[in-house]
């Protein structure tokens, strides 16, 4: 019987892919205005270079095992506790200014300054476009009361929660929120599973995790024993991980509990 449902957060209930692809491309369209230059070519260049500086700093290990992606360092501050957040924060506004100045020199311009500009539109732009999947508050409307509900979410405590203070109506589902940048490691080790269930006091085979990342959420939840639901919106192909249900969108979870009930 389903007691709980844990819940990846980004592309999961939140559409952080499109809140970044819309950040860029609003960030883009100012430097198409000021400069001939083509807004999907500079993000094009933008995201190689800021890919490929972010693996070279030492923080990049950290980075890996509690899962914060290159793209969350464009708009993260990472004032959070500890010393490899203290690192990664004195590195920030280097490596956002390094990636746009690079990205407008591969582009054609060179002008660091105006990279410094862009550098700092792009957070603002981020926190502006907050988008929610049009089914998930259905969904978390439908399950509440009837399971618990925890959020497991990966990456920075304070740019996860920055996440929720822009989408506000998310957080009251939920019984307790755990993140990787607070308990020290991130999805898929197993051991952040454990804690959530002890944080909610149930067994495995009591639990179902939900995401839609099968390198993180379903690795994860496999590890640790517990069965998973992979959201595959765009029907991609399992290849090595594969979870113990699969769903192309959000709604058809709530029937899915039902029945295991």
């Amino acid at each position: 019987m389903i007691k709980a449902i844990l819940f990846d957060l980004d592309d999961t209930l939140l559409w952080d892919e499109k809140s970044i692809k819309e950040a860029f491309k609003a960030t883009c369209h100012l430097a198409g205005e000021k400069y001939t230059i083509d807004p999907v070519l500079l993000e094009e260049n933008v995201r190689r270079n800021a890919r490929a500086l972010y693996e070279d700093y030492d923080t990049y290990d950290f980075t890996q095992m509690i899962g914060i992606n290159p793209f969350e360092g464009l708009w993260g501050n990472f004032n959070d506790e500890g010393e490899s957040f203290r690192k990664l924060s004195e590195i920030a506004p280097a490596y956002r200014k390094e990636a746009w100045t690079r990205g407008l020199k591969d582009s054609g311009v060179d002008d660091p300054a105006f990279g410094y500009e862009l550098a700092e539109k792009f957070p603002m732009f981020r926190k502006q476009k907050a988008f929610v999947y049009g089914d998930t508050f259905r969904v978390l409307d439908q399950l509440k009361g009837n399971y618990q509900m925890l959020l497991l979410t990966n990456g920075s405590p304070e740019l996860q929660q920055t996440k929720l203070d822009i989408t506000p109506e998310l957080t009251p589902y939920f019984d307790q929120i755990v993140v990787s940048g607070a308990f020290g490691k991130g999805k898929p080790d197993p051991t952040i599973f454990e804690h959530a269930l002890e944080l909610l006091s149930v067994q495995k085979d009591e639990v179902l995790m939900v995401g839609d990342n099968l390198t993180t959420d379903i690795l994860g939840a496999s590890r640790a024993g517990i069965n998973s639901v992979w959201i595959n919106r765009k029907q991609k192909v399992a290849n090595e991980i594969f979870p113990t249900y699969e769903i192309a969108e959000l709604e058809e979870l709530v029937p899915l509990a039902k029945n295991m009930e």
